[in-house]
């Protein structure tokens, strides 16, 4: 596996980062560009250098596949969705745990508000098993949590299959 980094001013690659260990499933920007957050499918993070490559920090904190990767609108935080069923954020410089968010089904996708302390949340059972199931055992629906106190406080039903990703506009108002 391969992390390419792209100039944008004249569309020619800037960075390669080799990444032999695990497959990357999905990956970030931290702050200011100055590092990538890449998640694997053994559920390991690593925080590369954007300058060099260099793996800065390692962390593995899910025991299954990372689905999905999010950063908070002003980059300190970054939100993971793995396939054992929680959704974790994190501090993106030290790569700290914060919070735990616990469900029955894998997360596909996860989101942090940008302007609430909430957290949302996609998945469902894996998509091979939906036609075997009714909507209301398959829990498509999307969760949400309270930041700060890891606690559901909403749900929107109405899925008839997994849900792969979320998001908040970047306003947190639509």
């Amino acid at each position: 596996m391969l992390i390419i980094i792209i100039s944008a001013e004249d569309n020619q690659p800037y960075q390669s980062i080799p990444c032999n260990d695990h497959k990357i499933t999905s990956a970030a920007w931290g702050p200011l560009g100055e590092y990538v957050i890449a998640g694997h499918e053994n559920g390991e993070f690593n925080q590369f250098s954007a300058k060099d490559g260099e793996i800065l920090k390692k962390a593995k904190e899910h025991t299954k596949q990372i689905n999905d990767l999010q950063t908070s609108l002003d980059l300190t935080m970054f939100i993971s969705a793995s396939k054992d069923n929680t959704a974790k954020l994190f501090d993106s410089a030290t790569m700290d745990h914060i919070k735990t968010f616990r469900t029955e089904r894998p997360v596909n996708s996860a989101a942090i508000s940008p302007i609430m302390d909430h957290v949302v949340m996609g998945g469902g059972q894996e998509a091979m098993e939906v036609t075997t199931t009714s909507t209301r055992i398959g829990k498509f629906e999307a969760r949400f949590f309270h930041a700060c106190y890891e606690e559901e406080f909403g749900r929107v039903k109405g899925h008839f299959g997994p849900i792969n990703c979320v998001a908040f506009h970047p306003d947190g108002k639509r």
